[in-house]
């Protein structure tokens, strides 16, 4: 039997706000046990060399009433150091976990059934499939609430088309089109003979495609101006030149009175000191339809016979020829909208294998191959019910949320692992059901804790600007509460199948029961495969394996040495220092064929458009949004000046400009008008209009007031998305510096160029989510706040290096990239949070000590965890398309960089900063001699 003064290691004075209601305080308690000892010694208080000792024995006799009376205890070093335990809802969890363990353990079928009936019903949800996808490249990779958006409202409502006078530079929206790119394939002038005979016959081919029967071709299909069919006007004045012998200028040429742009149909141009053009490397054609009433599906069949024809053209020999249809880049991403199954499969199988490899154990009884291939099977079941449950439920179901399995896969395996390394921990020869509670009480809290933050953190992605990103979140929320609730349902329960099979010292394949010895009569080769069940029999628990005894005697040992504590904090430095310095040369922006296959002619062509006509980019609206007197000649002096600041931009070609105000000005002055006075100004401005109709679509006259009006300009060498992004920033901040009047910019592409202004302000705001969420949740169920502090500065730590690393494999920040960045950050919560629990639940004494024992414990799964999931996403590596290919990149980057630090970095931080420091430490054990 103990003796009253005999210390306690769980004995720690603390809060005294307890169970204990009495009318006598924890005061009283201390004023009788200093009586209580002064009578047991009273010779020891009257000297002073016995003073230290009585108050020992005050302290710890009243301490030991305090554990009498259920008082809540803190070491006295928290307290000394003003540390809290927050984790106010740690102990009722691990209560109700501890039950629940013991109930699944007690009727393991019903949990193991019930989830399997459930994913079955729910799986029902994938006929309508195809019925949910919507891969609407606007609607669902563009900003909801974008600017040019809005400014495409302004101007559908200002400038309706006219369709009997298209304009390419007018088109609000992309309309109906197909486009075909022509290069010369031996280096030479593609407008001469032989190539461009090809062309020629290319086009006659094209033109005489038909539908409907035969009755509609492009003639009757073709968006028109004047009456005519909206030709390649290239074509003519090639064959004009070699007829007249005249020359062609570049980038702007004259044909037939009016000025033709040629920077957007020449590509590859080699002109003389007059600026004619002496050859070309590449021709590009457009072949634009009518969009409106019911030449509509006309048109589109119209599209569909070009493709056909183009993609068996055989013919060219002189020239490469790559095409490209308004419909070919939502055709190409519809049609390869699942193609991440496939990749899903390969990447199940390849969990299945190593997990098993991982779980193999030489004895026959303790093997958990089985567990192993139901642990993934449980991240299966989890993404057919969520998925399942929200296609019936009818939410969009589009291509990015098909890299939500990969991730659900990783947070199942990373389940699995940490629940299998609990098990091993129990005693072998207790009931299933108290080893179930015992894996319950310690493994589920730290899911629970990693699952919880995920949940959130997703649900709050479902306000995101991008539909893509809301549904890519509602998939993942749903998926992980899935995985969370199978892993302590369906998983556990085979457990503790798996658990009475051993209990009954069963064959882990035949499930007949074998000897727990090696008989003597039996062969070598009978031991090894008829034999099992064996422990260690100085803790009850199943025997280490090698790789976690490595952890605990010699990673762990090793990890804690001071110099290597040095080195770690020298090399995490270097870490930062490096991610840092990547962080500001991430490069931004999307090419939007990276939603396409690498080899589709979707890509191809904007591959071949991006090297041969980046010298002329999109001609861009400058629009004047409000009602002006452009009569005023001081007003519209100062709306010149703004015009002009526009025409210096470094990417704008001031040559190239088209203005119906400076047309009609000129008309004017021929004329001899007063332009300056409203009414004259507004009479002569219908006869203007009359002789140059395409200007009459710039201006919204309506009575005597203009209530917008817009002017073109041309945009020069934008070679790449960055530069893109760039363009747009810049234009819309010399629209804002404009006094004169309300300005906007306008071309079709800044619909999807808008997301540059969101991405990085999104990615920050989302990573802010997770951080702070993981610091509320990890205050209120970890039982320490500086290491909750430490499990979400990591988020920011490994935040910080697989955005520097990004440079290093020519990842770019995008909408896409941007979904993945979040999700992997998200995920790398994981490592830092289980490693940190562990360590702070540890009963050992010293830092070191409960660093060494967290890595003994959790080193090995974390390691599994890791491992596998890399393995699982490698075959992504291999995929054609961008999508895939970056999550693998990302995931891999997350996956390596939060591995280190769950088991590097963390575990040498938890033991230099703590709560209980090495002086506080030493001081209780001075406290415990002086008890002796």
């Amino acid at each position: 039997m103990r003796s009253p003064l005999t210390p306690n290691r769980r004995t720690s004075p603390c809060c005294f706000s307890s169970r204990y209601k009495g009318n006598k305080g924890a005061s009283h308690w201390l004023m009788r046990l200093q009586r209580r000892s002064l009578y047991l010694h009273p010779t020891a208080f009257q000297k002073k060399k016995k003073k230290r000792y009585v108050e020992s024995v005050v302290i710890c006799i009243a301490f030991k009433r305090m554990q009498s009376l259920q008082i809540c205890t803190i070491c006295p070093a928290r307290l000394k150091m003003g540390c809290r335990r927050t984790d106010c809802l740690a102990k009722p969890l691990s209560g109700l976990f501890e039950k629940l363990g013991s109930l699944v353990g007690s009727c393991p079928f019903y949990f193991f059934v019930i989830p399997v009936l459930l994913s079955a019903a729910l799986s029902g949800g994938f006929i309508f499939l195809k019925d949910r996808e919507d891969n609407d490249l606007e609607q669902q990779f563009t900003p909801t609430k974008g600017p040019s958006k809005a400014t495409r409202a302004f101007i559908r409502e200002n400038f309706p088309y006219n369709d009997s006078m298209f304009s390419g530079d007018r088109l609000y929206d992309k309309g109906n089109f197909a486009s075909l790119i022509a290069v010369s394939t031996d280096n030479s002038n593609v407008l001469a003979n032989p190539a461009f005979e090809d062309i020629i016959r290319l086009n006659n081919k094209i033109l005489n495609i038909t539908v409907d029967d035969g009755r509609l071709g492009f003639n009757e299909l073709c968006a028109k101006a004047n009456g005519e069919c909206v030709s390649n006007v290239i074509l003519e004045i090639v064959g004009a030149n070699e007829a007249n012998q005249t020359s062609i200028n570049y980038p702007v040429s004259t044909f037939r009175s009016s000025s033709v742009c040629m920077g957007s149909v020449l590509g590859g141009v080699i002109t003389d000191a007059s600026d004619s053009v002496i050859s070309a490397r590449a021709v590009k054609l457009f072949y634009y339809l009518e969009n409106q009433g019911s030449a509509s599906e006309a048109s589109k069949s119209w599209l569909r016979g070009f493709k056909a024809l183009l993609s068996d053209e055989t013919d060219s020999k002189h020239t490469d020829v790559s095409y490209y249809t308004s419909k070919s880049k939502q055709e190409e991403i519809d049609s390869h909208t699942t193609d991440g199954f496939p990749l899903f499969l390969i990447t199940y199988a390849s969990a299945i294998t190593f997990s098993v490899i991982s779980c193999l154990r030489l004895d026959n009884v303790r093997n958990k191959v089985w567990v192993a291939v139901f642990g993934v099977f449980s991240s299966g079941l989890a993404v057919l019910s969520s998925f399942g449950l929200l296609l019936y439920i009818g939410v969009p179901f589009v291509i990015t949320v098909a890299n939500s399995p990969f991730l659900i896969l990783g947070i199942g395996l990373n389940n699995m692992f940490i629940m299998v390394s609990d098990w091993q921990h129990t005693n072998v020869e207790d009931p299933v059901p108290k080893r179930m509670a015992h894996t319950y009480k310690e493994a589920i809290m730290s899911i629970t804790i990693t699952a919880v933050t995920d949940v959130l953190k997703f649900s709050i992605g479902v306000k995101s600007d991008f539909p893509s990103v809301q549904s890519f979140c509602l998939y993942t929320s749903a998926s992980i509460m899935f995985c969370y609730v199978y892993t302590i349902t369906f998983f556990g329960a085979f457990l503790a199948l798996n658990g009475r099979r051993e209990a009954s010292n069963r064959h882990w394949l035949t499930c007949v029961k074998i000897p727990s010895d090696n008989p003597d009569d039996c062969s070598e080769m009978y031991n090894i495969c008829c034999v099992g069940g064996d422990y260690d029999k100085n803790t009850g628990a199943e025997k280490k394996q090698p790789a976690s005894n490595f952890f605990k005697d010699y990673y762990g040992p090793f990890l804690i040495k001071p110099w290597v504590k040095a080195a770690v904090i020298f090399l995490y430095l270097v870490y930062l220092t490096i991610s840092i310095y990547g962080c500001f040369h991430v490069q931004q922006g999307i090419e939007l064929n990276d939603l396409a296959a690498d080899k589709s002619h979707v890509t191809i062509f904007n591959k071949k458009d991006r090297q041969h006509f980046s010298d002329y980019g999109p001609s861009v609206m400058v629009i004047v949004s409000e009602e002006f007197p452009y009569w005023d000649e001081t007003k519209r002096f100062q709306l010149h000046g703004c015009i002009e600041d526009f025409t210096r931009l470094h990417f704008v070609d001031k040559d190239v400009y088209t203005s119906w105000l400076d047309s009609y000005l000129s008309y004017g002055q021929e004329r001899y008008l007063n332009l300056d006075d409203k009414d004259e100004f507004l009479k002569n401005l219908f006869h203007f209009f009359d002789l140059y109709p395409f200007l009459k679509q710039d201006v919204n006259l309506t009575g005597d007031a203009i209530f917008a009006s817009r002017f073109f300009i041309q945009t020069v060498d934008i070679t790449n998305a960055s530069m893109e992004m760039e363009m747009l920033h810049v234009l819309r901040t010399t629209a804002s510096r404009c006094r004169a009047a309300s300005l906007s910019v306008y071309n079709q592409k800044f619909i999807f160029m808008d997301q540059y202004d969101v991405v990085v302000s999104s990615t920050i705001k989302n990573v802010g989510v997770i951080t702070a969420v993981m610091l509320v949740v990890s205050l209120l169920l970890i039982p320490n706040p500086i290491c909750s502090l430490w499990v979400t500065c990591s988020i920011g730590s490994v935040t910080a290096g697989v955005t520097g690393f990004m440079v290093l494999w020519d990842v770019s920040l995008d909408s896409i990239s941007m979904i993945i960045f979040t999700v992997c950050i998200g995920f790398t919560v994981d490592f830092s949070a289980h490693i940190s629990y562990a360590f702070v639940s540890s009963n050992k004494q010293s830092p070191d000590d409960k660093a060494v024992d967290a890595l003994s414990n959790l080193g090995y799964p974390i390691l599994q965890g890791a491992l596998s999931t890399i393995l699982g996403v490698s075959v992504l590596a291999t995929s054609k398309f961008h999508t895939f290919r970056t999550f693998f990149k990302l995931f891999f980057l997350v996956m390596l960089i939060g591995m280190v630090h769950g088991l590097v970095f963390i575990p040498i931080f938890l033991t230099s900063i703590s709560c209980c420091s090495d002086k506080d430490e030493s001081e209780d054990k001075k406290l415990k001699i002086s008890k002796l």
